[in-house]
């Protein structure tokens, strides 16, 4: 098998494993934006007007095989409790393709992301937002800061396990028997897996020229147990502005792999917390 085929097999394995373990229908197409619904906690509530204490709403960008409840069943109530008005997107869907997201062309998906954040600061009234993601959700934003006009609209972003230079994936193919029906799933065109290969030309453009451009201020939050973004430290950013924190640096005993760390974690979460109100910021601990 090639070398790029084997690494597509193992990213598909991985990432389902990263995905939540019940996943709603997507209907739109690659073309288009969903917005899921408001829900009793909070979030996607679009009569929300965001506070003087935090006046950005928070923009929520799933990873793949994600979408914009599952992902964020524990970050977005933990947000909305702290006063900010947030809010979450699917992207990436495949014609063809039901119930999982993120999957389309990463170009195409930062497209969608545009769209959504300018619906979001149209109705709330904002200058910008922060953006917060997961996965391909903290890399998948800077195509849009860097080539789509983003950093006018974007004060941060916070990457939980962004795959920023993406991944080699080293002896995940052995997973494929657990996941019966992936195999088949790839036979299905997934652009966006070859985008998030470690030395893909969706990503070599992304990279050349620095990883950050000027007045978006980047925060990478990883996990050294990471097994799906391979090496963990090359999640990390490079540049002005940009904070890489390592998970067990906050908790030396945190066991959280990919998954958890975007999606269960509360001292990852606090974190995210920080980054957003980094004036009001508290030690991240195993307590937090």
């Amino acid at each position: 098998m090639l070398p790029w085929r084997r690494a597509l097999r193992a990213l598909a394995a991985a990432l389902l494993v990263t995905g939540a373990v019940t996943l709603t229908p997507a209907t739109a197409t690659a073309d288009t934006v969903s917005t899921a619904p408001a829900t009793s906690r909070g979030w996607n509530d679009y009569d929300c007007k965001p506070s003087a204490a935090h006046p950005r709403p928070v923009v929520l960008v799933h990873g793949t095989f994600g979408n914009s409840v599952d992902n964020w069943l524990v970050l977005a109530p933990y947000l909305v409790k702290r006063g900010y008005c947030v809010y979450s997107l699917d992207y990436g869907q495949l014609p063809g393709v039901p119930f999982f997201n993120g999957l389309g062309p990463i170009a195409k998906s930062a497209e969608q992301l545009d769209v959504f954040v300018d619906k979001v600061l149209a109705s709330t009234g904002a200058k910008k937002v922060d953006l917060v993601g997961h996965s391909q959700g903290g890399m998948m934003p800077r195509h849009y800061l860097k080539f789509l006009g983003g950093a006018a609209e974007v004060n941060a972003l916070i990457g939980l396990a962004p795959d920023n230079h993406g991944t080699t994936l080293l002896g995940l193919t052995r997973l494929l028997p657990y996941f019966p029906g992936i195999e088949d799933l790839l036979t299905t065109k997934t652009p966006s897996l070859a985008d998030q290969v470690a030395g893909s030309p969706f990503l070599t453009r992304l990279n050349e020229g620095g990883d950050t451009v000027p007045g978006v201020r980047y925060t990478v939050i990883a996990t050294k147990y990471d097994e799906v973004v391979t090496p963990y430290r090359s999640q990390f950013l490079n540049g002005p502005d940009v904070r890489n924190v390592t998970l067990q640096d906050l908790c030396p005993v945190a066991l959280s792999e990919h998954v958890a760390i975007g999606i269960l974690d509360r001292v990852a979460h606090h974190e995210v917390a920080n980054a957003l109100d980094p004036a009001h910021a508290t030690p991240s601990t195993c307590l937090s």
